[in-house]
């Protein structure tokens, strides 16, 4: 019974939590592939900069489901932190883990998660406005952790003005991909 009320209520058109092991790990690594290439696409600004991030951030939580979404996003964590260059620009190290980004860095595997929850609960591309919705949350997580963290260290003036306002535009464009890309998914 438990079998059939999770394959209904889930959604991922990867499958994944029906695959075996190795395919989930090598899904794991095409997808720190994913956020790294999207790290490379970005907008200069200070303090932080604006990339595709949180797009793949909320893209792997969708396909994956919150538990292998969150997993994947930490892993390419890791390899950042260990200094391979898959953070914003190419960036890698420990530096980037205490500087004005890390509350970003560590809203990304909460964005994952979130998104990838509501999509196993129908928010996904069935569903194409819940699909944008649970994106936009996605970024919302984003723009709530790391602006916090901004305000803790700038102020919440400086946090709002650098750090969420000129994100927000961005952030309601990166949901609407989203969401039509999982609804060309579930066709």
């Amino acid at each position: 019974m438990t079998t059939t009320l999770t394959s209904t209520r889930s959604f991922s058109p990867l499958r994944l939590e029906t695959r075996p092991l190795a395919w989930q790990a090598a899904a794991v690594v095409l997808g720190t592939v994913l956020l790294a290439l999207s790290s490379y696409i970005e907008v200069p600004m200070v303090p932080v900069p604006m990339t595709m991030q949180t797009l793949a951030v909320t893209l792997v939580g969708a396909l994956y489901g919150w538990r292998l979404g969150a997993v994947t996003v930490a892993a390419w964590l890791v390899e950042g932190a260990f200094g391979l260059p898959v953070l914003a620009g190419g960036a890698g190290g420990l530096a980037h883990f205490a500087g004005p980004t890390v509350g970003y860095l560590f809203a990304f595997p909460l964005a994952a998660a979130l998104v990838g929850f509501l999509a196993e609960r129908g928010w996904n591309g069935h569903r194409v406005v819940l699909a944008f919705a649970a994106m936009l949350l996605g970024n919302v997580v984003c723009l709530a952790v790391g602006g916090a963290w901004l305000g803790v260290n700038f102020g919440a003036e400086v946090a709002i003005a650098s750090g969420v306002a000129p994100f927000v535009v961005g952030a309601v464009l990166k949901s609407v991909l989203g969401a039509a890309a999982l609804k060309a998914l579930a066709r």
